[in-house]
């Protein structure tokens, strides 16, 4: 593995880790946004939790009307 892999890497923990951008660019030593967002990639994962979860909250929710239960 060389340098670059390594640093590449490195920013894609960071930003799993739910690092913000303005951290990454600190923690990367970049002066501008568009080099940073490179590493956002990384959590894109976090998206498709959200909407599992979004996705699960409102089944549940259907079940409770179509059992005349209430959902908190």
């Amino acid at each position: 593995m060389r340098l670059p892999g390594l640093r590449h890497t490195g920013g894609m923990l960071a930003a799993g880790s739910g690092a913000g951008l303005k951290d990454l660019m600190a923690r990367m030593g970049h002066d501008n946004v568009r080099a940073a967002m490179i590493y956002q990639h990384a959590v894109r994962g976090a998206d498709r939790a959200i909407t599992d979860a979004i996705h699960r909250r409102l089944e549940a929710r259907d079940e409770d009307q179509d059992t005349g239960t209430a959902a908190g």
